[in-house]
């Protein structure tokens, strides 16, 4: 813990004035955001951040202020790369409000923690500390010194396991109740009002996590506490993005918190993907394919469904139980480059410094939350601040500027009566083991145009409506193909579509035995199934067959287009398989491969080390850039085809590879460049 001067906060004033007619104060001189680009919503752009709290305090910073070493913060941390900082005016500090009682405990009025009323005009009128915005604006203007913009999480009622909400509102439904909801709205377009004219403000993120402030009912009561305070910051502050600070929303229809609400009350959607804290994630070691892959399927899966951009805006590692410093690199360094290669705006880590020394909640019983900081108590850097730092550096310096988006060549579609985050998150890994990308889609979204629809894992009778299902039949007639594998699942139209007949549909009893040859691999492995389709195949191919001959895996021809049958749920089964994805495991995604084939050849650059995934981007008709990101532990070296009239140009990161074998170093990446001959 660092030692306190008591000199500066007797000097904090006249320091502070200094400072402030240095750098330009509000009230002096009115300062307009930057008018470059929104690096939040400009396509391509990624930044390198992180989630803030002042080393020597934590969330008590607001009442122990001390901006003489908040810029000693700053200081090193834009030394070090990192760009854009999410900082948070903890609300009960900054709206100390208290309910004054009269007898028999009823309600008299609200006022301040001495019982003064609040006065009828000025910041203080909607409950606001004038001290505490003081702090945030020399906060703002500190950032601004060392070129740190910010993302201002706005309604920090929850933070790190503890509840935050100012004493009047304290037992409350936080995100309901109607007083509660009113003081938030004074809360937030009084200090938006305030600190607009702050060029260093970037967005303004709703808060963290409100999500978890409480306990919601339904859609409705979320989406109409998202609406009413996007409204209240748009109404003061037009000019930049709402950001949505939210983690673990859902593509169901019936979920409480889902992405389309998010989309629809915000401009920029956020995923927080912490392996232990997502369903799914932390089954495997944190340097391994699945695990690291996580953040670009949840950050996808979000911007995908919301149609909007789509923030990487609070990752990293549970501490030292969790993985050692070296595997903390890696997954830090693979993370990067896949999250940057996959258009998630940024990835911002948590957090800036650790907070082990602190004797006050959250830190005195949030095990998993006093040692996640870039930087030790004692200042000094641990090593994964210095791979955010050669990231940082190398995209401010990339030569064509920000990342043209992937080629894609795939809707992956997610449907009512699964688990939509499970399946999405299999299919994602599944599809970069097989060497394509995809866009998520939700059942009932305008469909997309595509060569190739996954409908992965339908579960239940009636998983979308029947016009969609005749809708995706038209692109295949048209020439698309479709895959689909089944949980349990009824369709409005099957047998004819797909040129088979079902003879019995029974309780499954035992394993399914999954054996066949695709693409030159032996594929065998042993899986689960709920029912078991006796099929008769008539017009179909069969792929594959169970040991008592019963085909489980079919291609069928319908129109100009294809249709392939999975009589299991491939996704939903590997979802829980810990291991799934790790060397020595069967090559699952050879079954997504042999369902790309064509798809994958028009591709220019192909490999086939399942490890590797590979994206490309097109920075001109003539010119590609390919990124390739081993996502294992062990450097892999791996025999690549180039297109016929391409040819390698160059490398921005790893080294120009010599010949036709590339070589990419464990839990790293290369960046190369092609050009049409």
């Amino acid at each position: 813990m660092l030692s306190y001067n008591p000199f500066l906060r007797g000097c904090k004033r006249l320091w502070l004035g200094g400072l402030l007619a240095l750098l330009g104060h509000p009230g002096h001189a009115q300062v307009k955001p930057l008018a470059s680009p929104n690096v939040l919503t400009q396509p391509g752009a990624f930044s390198v951040g992180c989630n803030y709290w002042a080393s020597y305090a934590g969330t008590h910073m607001w009442r122990d202020w001390r901006p003489a070493v908040i810029e000693q913060d700053f200081k090193q941390l834009a030394e070090n790369g990192i760009t854009v900082l999410r900082v948070f005016p903890l609300w009960p500090d900054f709206q100390p409000i208290h309910q004054i009682y009269a007898g028999e405990g009823a309600p008299k009025y609200i006022g301040f923690a001495d019982g003064q009323p609040l006065p009828a005009t000025g910041v203080g009128s909607s409950g606001l500390s004038e001290e505490q915005l003081q702090h945030f604006e020399t906060l703002a203007v500190l950032a601004q010194k060392y070129k740190l913009r910010l993302v201002v999480g706005l309604v920090t009622g929850w933070m790190s396991g503890q509840l935050y909400v100012p004493p009047a509102l304290e037992g409350r439904d936080i995100l309901t109740d109607a007083e509660a909801l009113t003081w938030q709205q004074k809360f937030v377009t009084t200090f938006v009002h305030r600190l607009k004219n702050q060029p260093a403000i970037l967005a303004w993120d709703f808060g963290n996590e409100c999500n978890v402030m409480q306990k919601v009912d339904n859609h409705y009561q979320a989406y109409l506490w998202s609406a009413v305070i996007s409204g209240a910051i748009r109404s003061e502050d037009p000019t930049r993005p709402v950001v949505s600070g939210m983690h673990s929303l859902s593509a169901a229809d019936d979920a409480p918190w889902r992405i389309i609400d998010q989309a629809a009350t915000t401009d920029v959607l956020t995923a927080h993907p912490y392996s232990l804290w997502t369903k799914y994630a932390s089954q495997d070691g944190i340097n391994t394919m699945r695990t690291i892959l996580h953040a670009a399927a949840e950050t996808r899966l979000y911007g995908d469904i919301g149609g909007k951009p789509a923030l990487t805006e609070e990752t990293g590692v549970m501490g030292p139980m969790t993985g050692g410093e070296k595997e903390k690199v890696a997954f830090a360094r693979t993370a990067l480059f896949s999250n940057w290669a996959h258009d998630c705006k940024g990835t911002f880590w948590w957090c800036a410094y650790d907070q082990l020394s602190f004797n006050y909640p959250p830190y005195n019983y949030a095990s998993v939350e006093a040692e996640l900081g870039l930087i030790r108590e004692d200042r000094t850097p641990k090593p994964v601040l210095g791979e955010l730092k050669t990231f940082s550096h190398f995209v401010q310096n990339l030569p064509f500027g920000t990342l043209p988006p992937r080629k894609t060549e795939a809707v992956c579609i997610l449907t009512e009566g699964q688990d939509t985050w499970a399946v999405a998150y299999t299919s994602f890994v599944l599809a970069k083991q097989a060497g394509f990308d995809f866009q998520f889609q939700k059942a009932g979204q305008e469909l997309k145009d595509a060569p190739l629809y996954l409908l992965p894992s339908l579960k239940g009778i009636d998983p979308f409506r029947k016009d969609y299902w005749f809708k995706l039949l038209d692109k295949v007639k048209q020439g698309a193909t479709l895959y689909m594998s089944l949980d349990d699942a009824y369709l409005p139209t099957f047998n004819g579509p797909l040129g088979v007949e079902v003879a019995t549909n029974a309780k499954r009893r035992g394993q399914l035995a999954f054996a066949a040859r695709l693409l030159g691999d032996s594929v065998r492995f042993s899986t689960g199934a709920e029912r078991k389709l006796f099929i008769d195949p008539k017009q179909a191919t069969v792929l594959a067959r169970e040991k008592d001959g019963n085909p489980v895996l079919l291609k069928s021809a319908y129109g100009k287009g294809s249709i392939y049958l999975l009589t299991f749920p491939l996704e939903m089964n590997l979802t829980t398989q810990t291991g799934a994805f790790d060397k020595g495991q069967p090559a699952y995604a050879a079954i997504y491969k042999e369902i790309a084939r064509p798809l994958l050849q028009e591709r220019i650059l192909t490999q086939d080390n399942p490890f590797v995934g590979v994206t490309e981007h097109a920075t001109s008709k003539t010119e590609k850039v390919v990124v390739l990101i081993n996502y294992s532990p062990e450097d892999i070296s791996t025999a690549t085809t180039t297109q016929s009239g391409w040819k390698l140009a160059g490398s921005l990161y790893g080294g120009r590879p010599a010949g036709s074998a590339f070589t990419v170093k464990a839990n790293d990446a290369l960046v190369l460049t092609f050009r049409k001959n």
